[in-house]
């Protein structure tokens, strides 16, 4: 086998560019840290000088998704109208964009988000884009449209609606005939829920 130098200068990002590829292409059982090191052209023992092992590179990646996820609602938030209704919608329909264009990476963030073993740092991610869901209640209590009460008990069943419905359409078990508009309606009833 001829070795090849490596001179790509950010072997982290690199790693977790490939990481990505593989898990969305074979899945998380395909990842191999040797193979991953090949592909690149390092040693084996390169990827161990940025991640300990194979779940430190994946929380890794899962944090990266987070960012992007937070990155994606944020956006979507920012650019919506002034209503409660109109800044969820668009939140939810970028939650659903990013979730369906990045399957693989959003099963890896659902699970890393809630396993006990997963990193202080990861669990804040997770614990600062779902915090955008009660900032947005919060807002919306603030300017009289959402009901009272505390904006995390409000957001609860905002989010478990959301997520459910995305889970559903990332699994694919979304009747073909509701799909069109059934996001609308999850939407709709969300917002009767939480009206004052």
């Amino acid at each position: 086998m001829i070795r090849r130098p490596y001179h790509h200068g950010d072997l982290p990002a690199e790693l977790l560019a490939r990481v990505e590829k593989t898990v969305r292409e074979k899945g998380m059982g395909a990842l191999s840290l040797r193979a991953l090191a090949r592909d690149i052209g390092v040693s084996p023992a390169a990827p161990s000088r940025h991640f300990r092992n194979k779940q430190a590179l994946l929380d890794a990646l899962a944090l990266r998704g987070f960012e992007r996820l937070a990155a994606a609602t944020g956006h979507a938030r920012a650019s919506a109208g002034g209503t409660f209704a109109e800044r969820l919608g668009a939140v939810a329909r970028a939650y659903l964009a990013f979730a369906l264009a990045n399957g693989a990476l959003f099963d890896l963030m659902c699970q890393a988000g809630t396993a006990v073993r997963t990193s202080a740092e990861l669990h804040e991610a997770a614990r600062r884009w779902s915090g955008q869901l009660v900032a947005l209640v919060a807002d919306g209590q603030g300017r009289g449209e959402i009901r009272t009460g505390t904006p995390e008990r409000v957001a609860l069943p905002v989010f478990a609606a959301l997520h459910g419905y995305v889970r559903l359409a990332v699994d694919g078990v979304l009747p073909t005939e509701l799909a069109e508009h059934s996001l609308d309606d999850v939407i709709e009833s969300v917002l009767r829920g939480c009206r004052p």
